[in-house]
């Protein structure tokens, strides 16, 4: 029973280190464009809120992993504004930390996941080597 409870208090921690990993990959990486709140910037870089239709189907969660490894290139449409930039390229991340960092931010900025992402789920969609141009023409509709 206490090896028991000594498990499940690792996973805890486990668990809560890998949600504080994806909040500081978040602000090593991503609050610099798309802002602290997740709004984003207007006409510049999109916001990072309502992005629960990608969560809930495996072409959107794939979506959003191909635009965290291999960024993102073109006119891109969110609600009525449309940004034309490019995303950088986060290839060099682990899967564990590119899933990390997405399950940060399916619980934040209003942004409920119904699934966390895995670090396996995380190689099987790398595995498909993109472009950023061929991410956006990926983009599944919302």
């Amino acid at each position: 029973m206490r090896k028991a409870m000594v498990f499940l208090a690792a996973l805890g921690l486990l668990g809560a280190g890998l949600a504080q990993d994806g909040a500081r990959l978040y602000g090593q990486y991503c609050q610099g464009c798309h802002q602290p709140s997740g709004q984003g910037v207007p006409g510049a870089f999109p916001p990072l809120t309502g992005l629960e239709t990608f969560f809930k189907s495996p072409e959107g969660r794939s979506y959003l992993i191909w635009v965290t490894v291999y960024g993102l290139q073109g006119p891109l449409k969110v609600g009525t504004a449309t940004y034309n930039g490019i995303m950088p390229s986060f290839a060099h991340l682990k899967d564990e930390e590119v899933a990390a960092l997405l399950n940060h931010l399916g619980q934040s900025f209003g942004n409920k996941n119904p699934k966390a992402f895995t670090a396996e789920e995380v190689k099987a969609a790398r595995a498909k080597k993109l472009a950023p141009q061929e991410v956006l023409k990926a983009r599944p509709e919302r």
